[in-house]
């Protein structure tokens, strides 16, 4: 089985490669993945549990690091038992290129051979299973080095404008000598004069002919036009 591919991470080409050598990042993005362990400076353990399939396994192995090439990439090799199911063998090529100060991207060249029950799954099975497990394993893995959305900073909400409130005394009397009652009453009259006199002055603004169109024109493009954004977008 061979398998080629690359990702773009939006992370730092050195903190890609320190996040390929980090157990807790490795277990987090393998599909499956119960443990890892590091056993050396270029050496791991890990368990995983894979399905191929009907059927399902869990498997123990080793990997080893060799052309180590530090922040640039390396090739791992190495091999998983899975009981009645079978072995796994095999290695990747991983390099890293520094696309920008915070863009890298991930290349890979995967080598892979099967025994036992599995070969007998079937070359296509193993393969879209494979190719499957690598999706998520660098979507996860990409997911973890992706920078933390930025807080958004806490307006403090501004004081409240002074208020027209007046005293709440039943005889309290104005600095005009009016009655407060008197003058609450008066206000709550002027407002919906007030607010009618500026909805009849805007309605009176609006041109009844734009652009030597009628109005009604113009309302019904801009109706037509939200039904067909809603349907590109439901689309």
């Amino acid at each position: 089985m061979d398998m080629t591919g690359s990702r773009r991470i939006e992370a730092p080409r050195e903190r890609v490669w320190e996040a390929l050598n980090d157990p807790a990042v490795l277990q987090a993005s393998i599909p499956g993945c119960e443990s890892v362990e590091r056993t050396g400076p270029d050496s791991f353990e890990a368990k995983v549990a894979v399905r191929i399939g009907p059927m399902s396994a869990r498997f123990g192995g080793k990997v080893t690091l060799t052309n180590v090439n530090p922040p640039a990439g390396y090739t791992i090799t190495g091999e998983g038992q899975g009981g009645a199911m079978g072995f796994a063998r095999g290695g990747a090529d991983v390099s890293l290129i520094e696309e920008g100060p915070t863009t890298t991207t991930l290349n890979y060249n995967v080598k892979a051979q099967v025994g036992g029950k599995m070969a007998q799954l079937g070359a296509r099975l193993v393969d879209s299973t494979a190719r499957q497990m690598a999706d998520q394993f660098f979507d996860r893995f990409a997911a973890q080095l992706a920078p933390a959305p930025a807080a958004i900073p806490e307006v403090p909400v501004a004081a409240s404008a002074a208020s027209d409130t007046v005293p709440t005394t039943p005889d309290a009397i104005s600095t005009t000598g009016q009655p407060v009652t008197e003058r609450r009453t008066a206000v709550a009259q002027m407002r919906p004069a007030t607010a009618t006199s500026g909805l009849m002055a805007a309605l009176a603004a609006i041109p009844r002919q734009p652009y030597g169109l009628p109005i009604t024109f113009w309302i019904g493009s801009v109706l037509w036009l939200g039904v067909l954004g809603l349907l590109f977008v439901i689309g």
